[in-house]
């Protein structure tokens, strides 16, 4: 694999801190700079900027991968929903997994809301962020479609206001 450093100046432990200050921080791009320039580097709030687009992503795939190879991640609780969005006019279905942190684990679009969109969003979601305990849906049958293949079915609660972290985590898209 090439080295995605290789034509930059700074040393990769310095890009690497800039982007994990401004993704893991609710810092502004400026503040990020500040905070750099304090420690003796001197870059331009345009810079960090530039890396997070850059190197924001590759980063956050090595943290999720890391995440799951030593088992770091959320299995105890997850909470599943799913809500109606228009896209060009057309519904869709937003799929929505969400831990017991208040963390979204998967989101997932779909045009149909069965056991086969349940199963392709849960799989999804178990490949990156490994088997929860306990699944906590709305009265959805496709979810308990869905977890009988899976062979989670057991894992499942239904109830009527239990699920509402997941739907708290849909507001900012209504």
């Amino acid at each position: 694999m090439r080295n995605p450093f290789r034509y930059f100046n700074s040393s990769p432990e310095i890009i690497r801190l800039t982007v994990m200050m401004y993704i893991r921080y609710p810092l502004a791009l400026r503040q990020v700079e500040d905070l750099l320039f304090e420690r003796g580097i001197d870059i331009s709030h345009e810079t960090v900027r530039f890396w997070w687009n850059r190197f924001g992503p590759m980063l956050a795939a090595d943290i999720r991968k890391r995440r799951v190879d030593r088992h770091l991640y959320s299995t105890w609780r997850w909470h599943l929903d799913e809500v109606f969005v228009k896209i060009n006019g057309e519904t869709h279905y937003l799929w929505r997994a969400v831990d017991h942190e208040g963390n979204v684990l998967e989101v997932f679009a779909t045009k149909r809301r069965d056991r086969k969109a349940a199963l392709q969003f849960l799989q999804r979601a178990m490949k990156r962020s490994g088997r929860p305990k306990v699944v906590v849906t709305d009265r959805l049958r496709s979810y308990r479609a869905a977890m009988n293949v899976i062979g989670n079915a057991a894992d499942q609660e239904c109830g009527r206001w239990l699920n509402n972290r997941a739907e708290n985590s849909h507001q900012p898209f209504r």
